[in-house]
């Protein structure tokens, strides 16, 4: 499974398209969340295993890197090809990037 930091995810997203998805709880998504994550707790990650793409990295974050390390460990297994974002949501903010609500 492949990592990369918030920096690298800001970067990514600043370049193009990119499909990340949030796997934290709907509160804490509600709370701020990584501009255009799409919530998919990660309970719900094998019921949509086959919503996400196989052509390109899906970037997978939740609050520090340990859910979307599980959830990214599991997508992998299923032919994605899952980036966990280490340091999650909690970094993202405390580097100043922006957040959606």
């Amino acid at each position: 499974m492949r990592a990369v930091t918030v920096h690298n995810l800001k970067t990514t997203l600043d370049e193009g398209a990119t499909v990340v998805i949030d796997v934290r709880e709907p509160y804490e998504y509600a709370e701020g969340h990584v501009p255009g994550a799409e919530l998919m707790p990660l309970m719900t990650v094998p019921q949509h295993v086959d919503e996400l793409p196989t052509d390109r990295p899906v970037y997978v974050v939740c609050a520090v890197g340990g859910r979307s390390a599980q959830a990214a460990a599991f997508l992998a297994t299923r032919g994605v090809d899952a980036v966990n974002v280490d340091g999650g949501t909690g970094e993202w903010i405390a580097a100043g990037y922006p957040v959606e609500r």
